[in-house]
């Protein structure tokens, strides 16, 4: 019944403005209204990332559920883990609107919401309740913070309790000279800062760091040496791209960060190499186009242990996280694959 509910909805919602839409998803989802099949697990496809057990590898990004309102349906909607944020220290309204635009040609969505959040409090105490699942939080920064470096230790400080995993999001194109804490030494001083937080925790979290797909070589390897040096747990490869190539929308020209099916083949071309860099020693985490199970499988086979989704869902609905993973759990049966971690890697070089 749930899933013919949601087929009705989804072109219904596409009639109404993108962040209308998506307001009334969340809503949905609070009320009860999507499928509920709980995490979707199997011996070949339950998994552990950084020291967390996931039932499966297939993740909601962060920029869903932004305030942290729709956790235990998520969780219930068949993901192996979610990731909830941006937050900031402080409550912030974001850019004007309109900020997010459907690119429904290319199966792709633009945003430029610029971290609107209700702040690292209210995000904190709705995160502080009992649930069954794994649960990360995405840092950010406020726009107008004389110390963006330190709001992100901040934010970990104060959600950290409540999380089984954070990560460091410098890589949001939205929020202007965010990405230039990609640099070496001003990234360097940042994750220092916040593992320095992570170890005033009373239960250390995993913290990883989230890159922008639009690197150059040299600062992959940049990258790729400070995640040595500061200990991070892993890399989530990668966020929205400011590059627009082959799109056939109009809105193509519209600012902000490109997501959904352009950004398959060049997030995975980072992830592989990131995969190669760091030799398989620092878990992946890929993101980026992946709309169904041979693109998450990709993923996986080019260096990641585990995949984020998000724009997909808007093309796809709720359940298309329970569908891959059931349809990735056949991928690796086929090719003979024990385990998940048997793929992990095996074909990074075909897309270097």
């Amino acid at each position: 019944m749930k899933a013919t509910l949601q087929k009705l909805a989804l072109p219904a919602l596409h009639l109404l403005p993108p962040e209308a839409a998506h307001r009334l998803a969340i809503r949905g989802l609070q009320m009860g209204l999507s499928p509920m099949p709980g995490p979707i697990t199997s011996p070949r496809l339950a998994c552990d990332l950084a020291g967390m057990r996931l039932p499966n590898p297939i993740g909601l990004a962060a920029g869903f559920d932004k305030n942290a309102e729709a956790v235990s349906p998520l969780l219930r909607s068949g993901f192996g883990f979610i990731e909830v944020g941006a937050a900031t220290p402080l409550a912030q309204p974001g850019n004007p609107r309109p900020r997010l635009f459907r690119l429904t040609p290319d199966m792709a969505a633009i945003n430029r919401f610029g971290f609107n959040n209700q702040g690292m409090a209210a995000i904190a105490a709705r995160l502080s309740r009992p649930r069954e699942g794994i649960v990360g939080i995405n840092l950010g920064a406020n726009k107008n913070s004389s110390n963006r470096a330190g709001d992100f230790a901040k934010v970990l400080a104060e959600i950290g309790p409540h999380v089984a995993f954070a990560t460091v999001n410098v890589s949001s194109p939205n929020t202007e000279k965010l990405r230039d804490l990609q640099g070496k030494a001003a990234l360097s001083a940042l994750l220092t800062s916040v593992m320095e937080a992570r170890a005033d925790l009373e239960n250390p979290v995993p913290v990883f760091l989230k890159i922008a797909p639009d690197l150059s070589e040299a600062e992959l390897e940049d990258i790729v040496e400070v995640a040595f040096l500061t200990g991070i747990s892993g890399i989530i490869a990668t966020n929205t791209t400011l590059a627009r190539s082959n799109l056939k929308s109009a809105l193509a020209k519209e600012a902000g960060g490109l997501s959904g099916q352009p950004l398959f083949e060049k997030s995975t071309r980072v992830l592989a190499r990131l995969s190669s860099l760091t030799g398989g020693k620092i878990p992946l985490v890929g993101v980026g186009g992946v709309g169904s199970a041979m693109q998450a499988y990709a993923k996986i086979k080019a260096g990641a242990s585990a995949i984020q989704l998000y724009t997909a869902l808007v093309y796809g609905g709720i359940t298309l996280a329970a569908k891959i993973a059931e349809d990735l759990d056949q991928l690796l049966a086929k090719d003979g694959f024990d385990h998940l971690s048997d793929a992990i890697g095996t074909e990074k070089d075909e897309f270097l």
